[in-house]
């Protein structure tokens, strides 16, 4: 089975949103259904269709929420990193591609990934790249649309 990375923030997140998602949505789809079945003929009621498919998309997402969670690792979001230390999931890490800019994000599980917000999955690319890695460190990253190095500034 995968392990799934999360935040603790994260991890919180997804049972929030599992919570609601028993409680509230559920119900919420129940009465749906219950009045689209009220409003006459099934086979023809497009109410009672959209709500049997949200209703599939709900248990849906609770069953993955499920699974998500169950086998979920929390990771420390790393203010403690020492300056050599090998680049890991919860690492916030700081990267220069030639002459660009450079860039901080924080590694994260594939479930938090949100690169607005600077979070950036395990599983990415750059990812992938970079994990284990330490500051100096300059690292090829493969990519659908080609190969680039970056080195990395900053761990922590």
């Amino acid at each position: 089975m995968t392990t799934n990375f999360l935040t603790k923030e994260g991890f919180q997140k997804l049972q929030e949103e599992l919570d609601h998602l028993r409680t509230v949505k559920r119900q919420e789809v129940a009465e749906r259904l219950h009045e689209a079945m009220e409003g006459g003929e099934l086979i023809e009621n497009a109410e009672y269709e959209a709500a049997k498919n949200e209703q599939a998309f709900v248990e849906g997402r609770i069953q993955e929420l499920d699974l998500l969670l169950a086998t979920a690792q929390i990771i420390e979001e790393n203010g403690k990193t020492k300056k050599n230390d090998a680049i890991q999931v919860g690492s916030k890490v700081t990267i220069k591609e030639g002459n660009f800019e450079a860039e901080t994000f924080t590694i994260v599980g594939a479930a938090e990934a949100n690169p607005r917000e600077g979070k950036i999955s395990n599983e990415s690319p750059i990812g992938k790249a970079i994990l284990g890695h330490k500051v100096g460190d300059i690292v090829k990253v493969e990519t659908p649309g080609g190969t680039y190095n970056v080195k990395i500034i900053k761990v922590g």
